[in-house]
């Protein structure tokens, strides 16, 4: 009997696990050659264009589109009464309309649609389109909408003996902006009618066949009549995983019968898309003399804006890690997510850990000053690990979680020298700025975040593949979405180890061709997807040793002690062999009233480090260094990790120092580049990373996601830096000029 060898880690193939081989599409990109959903193009090609509400609140009288008719090159305009078949959408709840109809709920919102044979055309049309609007007073206050009932969810999550107590208590109050993704692509897409009734999408998304279920109902389709396809996907960071143009582009190809292409400004993206919750926070930490967190009391309102998308998921997040990674005996947590006329709020990297993230680090350092304790003792004192129960929802952490390892591993770092010297472009403000090196104060902060990998609370989280071996290498097919983070290349890393053949080629299909994939967020493709194509690849190896007798595979053919006994032409005469697998993670339950549960696949957790100089005076930041840890099961590909970590760390820098939608009465002011304020090159810090390796128990090779972790923490260190440097609270994120000089 022959014995096939398992697939080992330490298996030696060129472009496998453990190695950083090139991108393919990094080239590509580099050089202005990758395409992009913005740069489809179809012959006889129709633009579209938006009419979106002015207010945030607002009855809708009566729209004309008469004028908008009357320009010559004009092809339809549609409003609410043209959706075909089911007229509202949403994730989790369809309460969007497709079209507003007789009411608008936010500021942006899609009123109407049109086709025109050019853009500018298209957009002088849809200006010509007369609404008369009734306003309405918007309710803009998250407090008062859960006064009034305005709720998406409300939980309570109490776990321990509600009647223990610390000697030491320390109470605050937080608050977390609007923070938007701004992904550098606006939303973009095509239509192409099929001549049959049908329609073809090709779209920059994260997630095809959650589109596809809920356009194929607002087209009054069969699911067969409508195909979509993954386009070229220019950042995403959670803003494409609620419907934008999907469903208007289709109405629009199907009415005129002509392929209908849309790309939105960047004014209009920002009110097209989701955006992170912005949060109110009120905590009481409470501890034994020795550092011993004993009870935490905790009520997190996130604002849900005026739909549902996910915030029945963000808010679970926010609520369920509100303790951070440390034990406690003793937790009663409330989370709310409110309705509002304020912009619809979903997911964006971290979905909810980050504002809570913010919240227990500053209580920690509080409790610590409190107690007169170093705050990172505070934290190891604390610190959970893998075996122990979650102090809110009571569940067994599965697989590894080495907090204590990282929070060592970070605070082992050395500290950069204590001299910012005289180079103005050194200090708070750059050159633009007045910041004198004697008005210059330094500080340092630390913060630990946890998040959970993969879905939860019983959904039903899969991921299929398909993995074919031919002639000329293996193909891998995944309707999975690339979205930047890297994974063609860690999908061709895994196949070839799995297999042994170096050749591996990815292709994204469309929904007709392949079960779905899953979202690309929760930080879960490398294990969900490359669980399944690990999966897949190794029965294919398997199959094809088999047939042949062997004990390994290579490019060569079959091997068997080390001698090539097949070609893989001649292992191949009768075709391709091929696997297709739906991988899923371990079960996780619904949770009991009180927040109990076995309710998460897996954690992972991460530390930040920040130095910054400030100048109090001005109220002026510079975050000079900014050292993390971060436990990742296993890296599959160094560099791509480390690349994730270094963007998701000046996410959270500028969410600390710079980034914010500013809303007023539910209006955005602030929605163009030149006023949201992003970190560039010049505000990226030095940075250097350590990557925690403790296999997990579900992901291929023992991998965990990374692409969260690096965003929950950061903030939090930063602002932690910043009262360190000035002795103020500060309490909300992020921080102002005003808040940093006290005026």
């Amino acid at each position: 009997m022959t014995t096939i060898a398992p697939v080992e880690t330490t298996r030696r193939v060129a472009g496998g696990i453990g190695t950083s081989p090139r991108r393919p599409d990094g080239i590509p990109k580099v050089k202005g050659e990758f395409a992009f959903s913005g740069d489809l193009v179809e012959e006889a090609m129709l633009w579209g264009a938006t009419v979106r509400s002015p207010h945030p609140h607002a009855r809708i009288s009566s729209i004309d589109i008469a004028p908008a008719l009357a320009i010559a090159g004009v092809h339809a305009v549609l409003t609410a009464d043209d959706v075909p078949g089911r007229k509202t959408c949403g994730q989790v709840v369809a309460d969007q309309p497709v079209l507003a109809g007789d009411r608008t709920r936010f500021w942006g919102e899609p009123v109407a649609i049109v086709a025109a044979a050019d853009l500018a055309t298209a957009r002088r049309a849809a200006a010509a389109v007369e609404v008369t609007y009734e306003v309405l007073e918007p309710l803009d206050d998250p407090e008062e909408a859960e006064r009034r009932g305005e709720v998406f969810r409300s939980m309570h999550v109490i776990n321990g003996d509600p009647d223990r107590r610390g000697a030491v208590a320390v109470e605050g109050y937080y608050e977390t902006g609007t923070i938007d993704q701004a992904m550098l692509g606006t939303e973009s897409g095509l239509a192409v009618p099929d001549g049959e009734g049908g329609v073809d999408l090709i779209i920059a998304t994260q997630w095809v066949h959650e589109d596809h279920e809920q356009v194929y109902r607002s087209l009054g389709l069969a699911p067969g009549q409508v195909r979509i396809h993954l386009a070229g996907i220019g950042g995403a960071f959670g803003a494409r995983e609620d419907l934008t143009l999907q469903i208007h582009l289709c109405m629009l190809a199907l009415h005129t019968g002509r392929p209908v292409k849309m790309v939105f400004d960047r004014a209009e993206s920002f009110a097209a898309h989701v955006h992170r919750h912005p949060a109110r926070m009120w905590y009481r930490h409470e501890a034994d003399p020795d550092g011993t967190l004993v009870r935490v009391e905790a009520k997190v309102i996130f604002d849900g804006g005026a739909y549902h998308t996910t915030s029945h998921a963000v808010i679970a997040n926010g609520t369920y890690f509100a303790v951070g990674p440390y034990h406690c005996e003793s937790v009663d947590i409330v989370g709310v997510a409110t309705r509002t006329n304020n912009p619809p709020a979903g997911a964006m990297r971290g979905f909810g850990a980050v504002q809570v993230c913010f919240a227990y680090e500053a209580q920690m350092d509080r409790l610590a000053e409190a107690l007169g304790m170093d705050p990172i003792e505070l934290r190891l004192h604390n610190a959970l690990a893998a075996g122990d129960r979650l102090p809110t929802t009571g569940q067994v952490i599965a697989g590894s979680f080495p907090v204590a390892e990282v929070i060592r591993s970070l605070a082992a770092l050395p500290l950069p020298d204590d001299d910012p010297g005289d180079d103005p472009r050194h200090l708070p403000g750059g050159t633009g700025l007045a910041s004198s090196r004697d008005r210059v104060r330094r500080g340092i902060g630390f913060a630990v975040g946890f998040k959970n990998l993969s879905f939860a609370e019983s959904f039903d989280d899969y991921a299929e593949a398909r993995v074919t071996l031919t002639p000329e290498g293996l193909r891998v097919e995944t309707a999975a979405a690339e979205v930047g983070q890297g994974l063609v290349t860690v999908l061709q890393q895994i196949a070839r180890t799995a297999v042994g053949i170096e050749h591996v080629e990815v292709e994204f299909v469309d929904t007709s061709r392949i079960g779905s994939a899953g979202s690309t967020s929760a930080s879960r493709q490398t294990q969900m997807t490359g669980g399944a194509v690990l999966e897949a690849a190794s029965r294919v190896r398997e199959q094809v040793l088999l047939r042949r007798g062997g004990d390994d595979l290579s490019t060569d053919g079959v091997l068997r002690d080390g001698v090539v006994v097949a070609t893989l032409a001649e292992v191949l005469a009768d075709g391709p062999v091929s696997e297709q697998v739906r991988f899923r993670h371990p079960p996780t339950s619904v949770p009991s009233e009180t927040g109990r549960g076995d309710l998460h696949a897996g954690f992972a957790v991460a530390a930040h480090r920040a130095v910054v100089d400030v100048d109090p005076e001005l109220g002026l930041v510079r975050v000079v260094r900014m050292d993390t840890a971060q436990d990742v099961g296993k890296a599959l590909n160094p560099a791509s990790v480390i690349g994730q970590v270094e963007g998701g760390t000046l996410q959270g820098i500028g969410m600390a120092v710079m980034e914010e939608l500013v809303i007023e009465g539910g209006v955005v002011r602030n929605a163009s580049f030149t006023d949201y304020l992003l970190p560039t090159i010049l505000d990226a810090p030095d940075l250097e990373a350590v990557l925690i390796e403790e296999p997990d128990h579900y992901g291929p090779f023992g991998a965990k996601g990374v692409g969260e972790p690096p965003t929950i923490s950061s903030t939090a260190a930063v602002v932690a830096a910043v009262r360190a440097a000035t002795g103020r609270p500060l309490t909300r994120a992020p921080i102002r000029p005003q808040d940093v000089a006290g005026v």
